[in-house]
């Protein structure tokens, strides 16, 4: 795991994903159990402000709020809004300060390190979630697998509280590492055939 992970890769990847999704595809349901494919959008969009902000330092309504007290609506113009957003995000973690010292997301104040791990995390992630809600295909870059794999393998380790990621899905040690994550992350990788 590099020390500062490009997050341009997975931000192009689930903009794409963002923009593949129909107006009838908005109420399916997603692998995130508790949204649908506008929530999921919603929680995108709040989140890659947040972590723009929270690598910027740049602390107040974005970085101080729970992101399950943050659930808001949608809006309109969410097929150019989120995709700027995202490739903000990555922009704001290609500054090395980003992570460096300590930030604040979702209220809790943590190393810029994890914090730039954790927005890597999420946008991967929950790219693949859209992707397979909404029928499109998802193939991560290595290099992305590699971190958010190690990410996860770690935080797993440390007895991260269960409502983080939710459950781990066994995934066993041969199938691809990017499957291997998202049973770490709390996801089935036969969503939803199973």
């Amino acid at each position: 795991m590099t020390d500062h992970p490009d997050l341009q890769a997975a931000a192009r990847l689930t903009a794409s994903i963002v923009t593949g999704v129909g107006d009838e595809q908005l109420d399916n349901p997603t692998p995130c159990t508790e949204r649908t494919v506008e929530q999921l959008l919603a929680h995108i969009d709040g989140l890659s402000q947040a972590f723009a902000a929270a690598a910027a330092k740049n602390f107040g309504p974005l970085t101080d709020t729970d992101p399950e007290e943050a659930r808001g609506a949608l809006g309109d113009f969410w097929r150019t809004r989120v995709p700027a957003q995202l490739a903000a995000l990555a922009q704001a973690w290609s500054d090395l300060s980003a992570w460096d010292g300590m930030t604040r997301a979702g209220g809790i104040d943590l190393p810029g390190q994890v914090a730039g791990l954790v927005a890597l995390d999420e946008v991967a992630i929950h790219g693949w979630d859209l992707a397979v809600a909404t029928g499109q295909p998802y193939e991560p870059d290595d290099a992305t697998v590699a971190v958010v794999h190690g990410f996860l393998v770690e935080s797993r380790k440390e007895s991260v509280p269960e409502e983080l990621f939710g459950p781990v899905v066994d995934v066993a040690a041969e199938e691809p590492t990017f499957d291997r994550a998202l049973g770490l992350a709390g996801r089935d990788p036969a969503w939803p055939n199973r």
